[in-house]
């Protein structure tokens, strides 16, 4: 032994002798989070990869001696232990971590690894597979979330922030609940309503709206990766926006998450199953999908079977499932067989695996199935006459053509017909039948009509809402597991659709289990996960950052909540109010935690960073869909219409260009179409709209839970000259003109006030008002200039000056861009 190893174990026993008046060491707060980091890639559940034989994810194992009579824990005695003297080693050959992995412990996590095995080196189920326990509390005390929330900031002494102003509060439940900004006059009479429950008045209000299901739609839609188009090869468009109705729908409705569940992945598949539960179960053909003609089947066949599986564990599970499509997960207890008897759940679905992309079911009202079938009855009719003009054709066209054909025609008639009949093929007669029915008077109006009747048809067809959903085959794929992933080695096993060995659940006897049984092991009680998980994501929504802050991981690598109990008592709270999202949401906006400002004080910066612990609100800038939304609203371009086909906002030109088999145009909507939310927009994955991708939007290629945040030029200059935003200032500037009066001070109030809902200080006003008159005199002097502004966008600019507006425009671009305007606070 070193003597800096000598120096360390005294240091380290002194440590203990501090750390004894203390609770022990959690092994899952504290040790598996190292161990799981540092050391489980070669000793942990991959057996392909593991090393030297040894196991320290199963303590029954890390007690074991090996070969050579080492043993590399021995509860109690760290200097008896292998593992401690593995990771005090100086000798590069022995030390553990290796060097080559560039992993390395520090000091203090040595120490704390040694000071768990002195204590007994106990280990602890992970805390995200163990039972929902719901913790006892005091729900005459208030709000349990609170509840919870203080106990846990009074056992560290820590204080939370005052609460909210207002203003602020009010704004923030319009993010929140709306993805609007608050109107300024609802602001002020809010701030100025002083009954008891005002606040709650309003959440239940902003929860009552169809905005509330938009709102919630779009974080939805990255998770379960809905777009417009299918994404691979030709990224071609493809029939599924009555789902984001449906998912509209589902969250206005306050459809129990559990059913929303089951029909996502198994609606076709209940009793009767409704036009609404079919449209849910589009969720199973989201994925990306290819019709390129040289792509090899088995090849596609392994991805969507792959991607599905992924996104069950994304979606409700938390779980890194991908890993374990090529090997055994190296982190969790999920095996590569456990992978692909989840696959096996999808083996039935009927699709193309190299096909023409599905037109979807129809989705016709009466009326239009009626009309539908009455254009379908008309030219049936007029086939039929056509068709029945023909049976007598062939000997009247040999007549004919001697008669009729003029010379320089008649050679290839001659070609065909000086043939004895049974040599005749079936292509050259055809041709010949063409040439006579598009010449004979008797077949010209006939085919004209037929052609009108079929052009009707296809109109009306066209103009039905379609959307491709789930439809379940008998002869299910056979599924085996893929060595390294490979689709061409079918050596592997064969597999049966199972869920995870790792995992609770009810034994099904006698049969297969199907997708119906999936899906209700999910959201069933047994399952430890998925309520979790779903409560994490909501409190993800309304403070920023979840309670465990690894909203896709909740295995071994996933961050270990701070709270643990405040997320168990939600997640139990959550199944016993049966999947009631619109409860849960109530319960956390109407929360004092929630209605904390966002301020931190010198103190909370230095205790508590990271505002793990709850002692403030969350500030962070609106995702991209909601700052259009913001910007069309404040300026009162935005229209309301819920539901709907996507809509494709004004987008730079030749942005497509490189979009091919076939070269498709962008054709920006018209009329009232232009001014929708940004939730309705064409979402194509190979060229997601420029807009939304300079805020950080998802292709969703892949499940998405969270979202990247970031902060660069590209989103101000986005602001500042997207037509969709300059038309938004126009209309502003148009608002000011026409609905303010006074001096240009006066106005500029108006504005911040409409904008903002506040009044600009002395700084703001002096800034905008120089801006105004430097721009009024550029705009006047350069009349073309002021012209061309006018015309940017569909709005048309009536009973204004256009030297004025354009000057006005150019201060409502700057109040419409400061970082007050798309932040929530």
């Amino acid at each position: 032994m070193s003597v800096y190893r000598h120096l360390f174990v005294i240091s380290a026993v002194f440590a203990s002798s501090l750390h004894g008046a203390e609770e022990k060491i959690s092994y899952n707060r504290q040790i598996r989070p190292l161990l799981s980091d540092q050391c489980f890639s070669c000793h942990g559940p991959d057996a392909n990869k593991r090393k030297a034989e040894l196991r320290l994810d199963i303590r029954e194992e890390a007690l074991k001696p090996a070969k050579s009579d080492a043993i590399a824990i021995v509860p109690g005695k760290p200097d008896e232990s292998e593992l401690i003297t593995r990771i005090f080693e100086t000798d590069e050959e022995e030390i553990m971590p290796p060097p080559k992995t560039h992993k390395t412990l520090s000091k203090d996590q040595k120490g704390l690894i040694r000071q768990w095995i002195l204590e007994g080196a106990e280990y602890q189920e992970h805390w995200a597979y163990l039972p929902v326990v719901k913790p006892s509390v005091d729900v005459s005390a208030g709000n349990p979330i609170d509840t919870l929330v203080a106990a846990r900031q009074k056992s560290l002494g820590l204080a939370p922030s005052a609460e909210a102003d207002k203003r602020t509060l009010i704004r923030r439940l319009y993010a929140d609940l709306q993805g609007l900004p608050a109107p300024a006059d609802e602001v002020e009479a809010f701030v100025k309503d002083t009954a008891p429950d005002a606040y709650e008045k309003l959440v239940d209000r902003l929860m009552a709206a169809p905005a509330y299901g938009e709102r919630m739609a779009v974080w939805w839609l990255d998770l379960v990766r809905y777009a417009d188009s299918a994404g691979y090869h030709s990224d071609k468009p493809r029939s599924v926006s009555p789902f984001r109705d449906y998912v509209i729908a589902s969250f206005n409705s306050n459809k129990p998450f559990d059913q929303m569940t089951i029909e996502h992945l198994a609606g076709d598949l209940l009793p009767n199953p409704s036009l609404e539960q079919k449209i849910g179960s589009c969720f199973n053909k989201l994925l990306l999908t290819t019709d390129e003609g040289g792509a090899q089947a088995k090849d596609y066949e392994a991805r969507y079977m792959q991607d599905r599986v992924r996104a069950v564990g994304t979606v409700w599970l938390a779980q890194t499932w991908m890993c374990s499509q090529c090997h055994d997960h190296k982190f969790d207890p999920m095996l590569t067989k456990d992978f692909y008897s989840m696959g096996a759940f999808f083996a039935d679905i009927e699709e193309g695996i190299i096909a023409s992309p599905e037109k979807g079911i129809p989705l016709a009202g009466i009326e239009q199935q009626n009309k539908l079938s009455e254009l379908e009855g008309q030219q049936k009719k007029l086939q039929a006459s056509y068709d029945d003009q023909s049976k007598e054709l062939l000997e009247r066209v040999e007549v004919w053509g001697q008669e009729k054909l003029k010379s320089g025609e008649k050679e290839e008639w001659v070609k065909t017909f000086a043939k004895p009949a049974d040599k005749r093929s079936d292509k050259e007669v055809k041709k010949t039948l063409e040439v006579y029915k598009s010449k004979a008077p008797e077949f010209m109006a006939i085919q004209k009509q037929l052609q009108e009747a079929k052009a009707k048809f296809k109109a009306a067809d066209d103009a039905i809402s379609r959307c491709i959903v789930t439809k379940a085959t008998a002869n299910k794929r056979t599924v085996r597991i893929l060595p390294r992933g490979d689709f061409l080695n079918e050596t592997g096993e064969v597999v049966k659709a199972a869920l995870p060995s790792y995992l609770p659940k009810p034994a099904i006897e006698g049969r297969e289990p199907n997708r119906l049984d999936l899906a209700q092991w999910i959201v069933s009680r047994d399952n430890p996960l998925t309520s979790r998980v779903l409560v994490n994501r909501l409190w993800k929504l309304y403070f920023g950052v979840g309670l465990s802050k690894s909203l896709e991981d909740f295995g071994l690598q996933g961050e270990m909540p701070p709270n643990s109990p405040l997320l168990d008592w939600l997640a139990a709270e959550m199944m016993e109010r049966q999947w009631n999202v619109k409860e849960m949401v109530r319960l956390m906006v109407t929360s004092r935690t929630y209605r904390l400002t966002s301020v931190a004080t010198p103190e909370m910066l230095a205790r508590d960073p990271e505002n793990r612990e709850l002692t403030r609100q969350s500030r962070y800038r609106l995702d991209g869909e909601f700052i259009r939304d913001f910007s069309l609203a404040t300026s009162q371009l935005l229209i309301r219409k819920v539901g709907g086909p996507s809509v494709k906002p004004y987008q730079p030109d030749g942005y497509w260009e490189n979009l091919n088999f076939p070269p498709r145009a962008w054709d920006a909507s018209a009329g009232e179409a232009q001014y929708r939310r940004g939730l309705y927009t064409w979402w194509q994955r190979m060229f997601l709209h420029p807009s939304m991708l300079a805020f950080d939007a998802t292709t969703r290629e892949e499940c998405t839970a969270e979202r990247t945040r970031s902060n660069i030029p590209q989103q101000a200059l986005t602001l500042l000259n997207d037509p969709s935003f300059v038309e938004s200032s126009k209309a502003m500037a148009m608002r000011v003109l026409k609905e303010s009066s006074g001096d240009d001070a006066a106005r500029l109030h108006w504005l911040w006030r409409q904008v903002l809902q506040r009044a600009p200080t002395d700084s703001e006003r002096a800034t905008l008002l120089a801006l105004l008159v430097k721009h009024r005199a550029e705009f006047h002097a350069d009349a073309p200039a002021a012209t061309a502004f006018g015309k940017v966008g569909l709005l048309q600019v009536n009973g204004v000056d256009a030297a004025e507006l354009a000057a006005w425009s150019s201060v409502t671009r700057v109040v419409m861009n400061l970082h007050e305007f798309i932040t929530r606070s």
